[in-house]
């Protein structure tokens, strides 16, 4: 376990410290040399945003319609489904840019997706604030934050009780919107209790949610009364027998391919070896993970510049339309023994195999960090 008494650096993000300045630098990596490489590339073009989410979005809805309506287990209504699972994958992923881009430039786009896609698909906008933890210099790879667990440091049970998960996710937002969400405005001291406990869209089932001052909670309502207004009318459709009820299994099964994308996406995010402590900087961009290849399955797969993840760590504020630029320059400019270049991969397979290798010598040696996780009372982070 790394020692507790390690502090790791941060970059400036919204939410976290400011760093000083030297506390980024060291002898193997300059993330102030790294940052005039790309000094030109961290302005959003919103005209990208929105062609590439509607050109999207409309694929993802148009082909769900044909998969709806097509015959069962047709030739057409099998490829409908997977178009339009990879399509609203994509959709969704734009929630990840959603958290770093608060530019004025970006409200309308803000307020669009949530609207044609977060609030159908109960995962408004700040489900997902949480995020934010994960780029805490002190949280980064700890159970105080909820995109990270120790699966390359556990036995495999764990990825695979990870990768369970996966088909309680639509049930449990339901639940949360259709009767934790009433019960929060009628008894409001458990709404806290509510965004802290059941609110973030996360990986780590034993996350729990610090509330910022700064936290937007009248905009919390109106979305969460959003989805709870959607979720009352489709309700009604189907009761009074406008909706079939197998339409509800078949959207069912539509955001379950949509959620298992990107939890086995998530799975090459990371190296995941971290058992507890707070990594350094340096730690950190080494942990996170680049998949280099350019394959029609690392593009579907890795949408939204998710591939360039340890780029994304370095420059968290970058947006996605930049990051294949970016990577070329550093990649080009960094010496061979640079942090940014050892994590990259040539595919999601190479990448799953180290989580594995990995997962195989931690079960022969008998450990499982993910008690830290269970019980983080026990963790060494800084708090």
């Amino acid at each position: 376990m790394y020692d507790s008494e390690k502090r790791a650096p941060s970059i400036a993000l919204e939410g976290s410290e400011s760093p000083a300045a030297n506390e980024q630098e060291t002898p193997a990596f300059s993330h102030r040399e790294a940052k005039k490489l790309v000094q030109d590339l961290f302005t959003p073009k919103p005209v990208l945003f929105w062609a590439d989410f509607l050109i999207t979005v409309s694929i993802g809805y148009g082909f769900a319609a044909i998969y709806l309506t097509a015959p069962a287990f047709s030739l057409i209504q099998i490829a409908a489904f997977l178009v339009s699972g990879l399509a609203l994958f994509r959709v969704g992923i734009f929630i990840h840019e959603l958290v770093h881009r608060e530019e004025a430039s970006m409200v309308g786009f803000h307020i669009a997706w949530n609207l044609i896609f977060g609030v159908p698909f109960l995962l408004h906008s700040l489900l997902y604030r949480s995020h934010l933890d994960h780029h805490h210099p002190r949280k980064f790879g700890t159970p105080a934050e909820g995109e990270y667990l120790p699966l390359g440091a556990a036995p495999i049970r764990e990825t695979i009780l990870y990768l369970a998960q996966i088909p309680a996710v639509p049930l449990f937002a339901a639940f949360r919107f259709l009767v934790l969400v009433p019960l929060s405005f009628l008894y409001p001291p458990s709404r806290r209790w509510l965004l802290e406990r059941w609110s973030s869209y996360t990986i780590n089932p034993y996350y729990r949610r610090v509330i910022p001052p700064t936290e937007p909670l009248g905009l919390w309502a109106v979305l969460d009364l959003l989805c709870l207004l959607w979720l009352a009318v489709v309700i009604g459709l189907l009761l009074k027998g406008f909706i079939p009820w197998t339409t509800v299994g078949m959207v069912y099964g539509l955001s379950i391919s949509t959620i298992a994308l990107n939890w086995v996406r998530t799975l090459a995010a990371h190296r995941f070896l971290n058992t507890g402590g707070n990594m350094t900087y340096v730690e950190q961009i080494e942990d996170s993970q680049t998949i280099e290849g350019r394959s029609l399955l690392t593009l579907l797969l890795f949408p939204i510049g998710l591939r360039y993840h340890a780029l994304h760590h370095l420059f968290p504020l970058m947006p996605y339309h930049s990051m294949g630029e970016a990577h070329r320059r550093l990649m080009s400019a960094l010496p061979e023994d640079s942090p940014y270049k050892k994590g990259i991969f040539p595919g999601l397979w190479a990448a799953l195999r180290e989580l594995l290798r990995g997962a195989r010598t931690a079960e022969k040696a008998g450990q499982n960090p993910m008690q830290v996780w269970r019980h983080p009372e026990t963790a060494t982070y800084a708090r």
